[in-house]
């Protein structure tokens, strides 16, 4: 079989964070739930995908036509150098090496997200694979029969109920954040600031959740350290962004997290103009000497994870991964050296994950206090 790379669909073809089925390099230690009443051992007799724990056969060629299709949807720039780019790159790796076919479908639309997955099902994908949760409006489309010989798959989709018609992977946004603001303070103190801004798309459940576990951590370390948000209602819009950051500068903020898909860069740039390092919204990027902390959480590291146990024949329906920090390889947090003493601050946050992902230190109850 010759492998191809199908042409970028245009978005008539057609983010996030952050907010997951198991693969080779995670611990046992993670958990999976399953969709409720649904049955759990696969042997009910009803057809698979609709049971909660079943294992569709043929897999990875689930469609049995001799060819492997994976079809990617992503609501945002896969060309992003960064949290979107991540997931179609980890797709690729895995077309390189199985000799797969891909399809790439970016910027969808949440309006069209449902006859876009029908259009990847009429082209005979084996896997439907969503990029975000923004997309979770296709998902009923996974239960139409035009899509009956593919499974599915969704990176994050933290609070998307699950169904016995797709599997999923995430992190917990609130104890990866939590990690995060504590690097973060850590940082800040190391650096003489005391005021971090937080610039997001949507006021949406996961960024407000994000922000808030942000903050808890860092006045882990600055008790009276002070926080703001901007949420400009876009992702990917530069241009809001940047204006976000320059209303927060201008009241004195010393470092940022742009919680951004597209509009990254451009937010990071603002900041660094104004000698202010930034905090990465999924990807390791300490190689660029503008950002002092690497949060990453990328969806193609927990893409990768699911591949695997798709190249394996071992997907199970109806289940979610979720990866925790202090526990998995991701998420995890590094600090870049940007930030004076940065192998300290490493080894402290290290151990406080470690705390975290055990459940010795209570993230959650720590973030709620602040509210």
């Amino acid at each position: 079989m010759r492998r191809k790379f199908l042409p970028i669909a245009a978005p008539l073809l057609a983010l996030t964070l952050l907010a997951a089925a198991c693969g080779d390099d995670a611990t046992e230690e993670t958990s999976s739930t399953a969709a409720p009443g649904a049955s759990t051992d696969g042997d009910s007799g009803e057809a698979c995908p609709g049971v909660a724990g079943c294992i569709p056969a043929g897999q990875p060629d689930v469609n049995g036509d001799g060819t492997v299709k994976i079809g990617v949807m992503s609501p945002g720039d896969t060309n992003d150098n960064g949290y979107y780019e991540s997931f179609v790159v980890t797709a690729r790796d895995f077309a390189d090496a199985n000799d797969w076919e891909l399809i790439i479908v970016d910027k969808v639309k949440t309006a069209d997200a449902a006859q876009t997955a029908r259009d990847l099902c009429r082209q005979g994908v084996d896997m439907v694979a969503l990029g975000a949760g923004e997309l979770q409006d296709a998902l009923p489309v996974a239960e139409e029969e035009i899509c009956a010989e593919s499974v599915w798959y969704m990176s994050g989709g933290a609070g998307v109920p699950p169904t016995p018609y797709f599997f999923q992977t995430n992190d917990d946004v609130s104890m990866t954040s939590f990690v995060a603001g504590y690097a973060t303070g850590l940082a800040m103190e190391e650096l003489g600031l005391d005021k971090a801004g937080f610039i997001s798309g949507p006021e949406a459940d996961f960024s407000v959740k994000a922000f808030e576990a942000w903050t808890a951590g860092i006045r882990k370390t600055i008790p009276d350290a002070e926080t703001v948000a901007t949420y400009t209602g876009d992702f990917n819009d530069a241009a809001k962004g940047q204006e976000a950051a320059t209303a927060q500068l201008s009241q004195g903020v010393g470092i940022l997290w742009p919680y951004l898909g597209g509009a990254t860069d451009a937010v990071v740039k603002v900041g660094a103009e104004e000698g202010a390092l930034s905090v990465t919204p999924g990807t390791d990027r300490c190689a660029d000497a503008d950002f002092g902390i690497s949060n990453i959480f990328s969806p193609g590291e927990f893409f990768a994870a699911a591949l695997k146990d798709f190249e394996a024949g071992a997907i199970k329906i109806g289940v979610a991964r979720t990866f925790v920090i202090g526990k998995d390889d991701v998420p995890r947090i590094k600090v870049c050296d940007a930030v004076p003493t940065a192998t300290e601050i490493q080894t402290k946050t290290d151990a406080f994950a470690k705390q975290v992902g055990s459940g010795e230190i209570d993230a959650m109850a720590e973030i709620a206090e602040l509210k």
